[in-house]
């Protein structure tokens, strides 16, 4: 098997195969941070809508919700093809690189925002209490008081949402996105053995969800005191 592999390797690791499998990982990035990053966005936005201290409008706090626990259940695949085929409903012709990374910031919004509540409420209910004491507003004690007392909770489960993030747009090569897992079913089907197509993008997830494990745990010993997380 070994020999099988180190004879085919030249073949494989050509200049054109390397280009499409850069293309590959370039799509898988945009992806996965383009759609996390909104998804941040949106998720802090719904959490913050479903603080009773900040809204007190409680049919916004329901519609805040209702899409958090609409779109954490319903499986990545699912949700991908819902928005494929509902784009195709209403007549927009997009492209399957943004159907894939509007699914992606569907489900990173409401697995964040599930993040930015627990860390919202693991605050102690008194520090709400003293920041109204001091004139803030709802918004200044959110930023200034309780967030950087959250990010313990917030940013461990935010990085393992990432990184399922990132392996989640594997999904989108059902619908035809030159992601790393259809890159690899292309190569494979050109005659290159399975073993070398999809054991190059196990590694190359491998060091993509590593990298970003790496750097959660770095923001989080910029963010987090070292008492707090002793």
């Amino acid at each position: 098997m070994f020999a099988t592999l180190i004879a085919e390797a030249p073949r494989f690791f050509t200049y054109w195969n390397m280009v499409f499998l850069a293309t590959a990982v370039g799509n898988t990035l945009v992806m996965a941070f383009a759609g996390c990053g909104l998804g941040l966005l949106f998720g802090l936005g719904l959490a913050v809508t479903r603080a009773e201290r900040i809204v007190h409008v409680a049919p916004l706090r329901w519609l805040a919700i209702l899409f958090v626990e609409v779109f954490r259940r319903i499986p990545v695949l699912v949700l991908l093809l819902f928005v494929f085929f509902t784009f195709q409903l209403l007549g927009f012709s997009l492209h399957a690189l943004a159907v894939g990374t509007i699914a992606i910031v569907l489900r990173a919004s409401s697995l964040f925002a599930e993040n930015f509540r627990a860390g919202i409420e693991s605050v102690h209910p008194n520090q709400w209490d003293a920041a109204e004491v001091m004139n803030l507003s709802p918004l200044q004690t959110l930023r200034l008081t309780v967030l950087p007392q959250a990010w313990p909770v917030i940013l461990p489960p935010m990085t393992i949402g990432l990184v399922g993030m990132i392996k989640a747009t594997s999904l989108a090569s059902q619908i035809s996105v030159l992601e790393l897992t259809f890159a690899a079913r292309q190569l494979n089907q050109r005659g290159f053995s399975a073993l070398i197509a999809f054991g190059t993008i196990l590694v190359i997830y491998f060091v993509i969800s590593w990298g970003v494990a790496r750097l959660g745990a770095s923001v989080e010993r910029r963010l987090v005191p070292q008492h707090r997380r002793a």
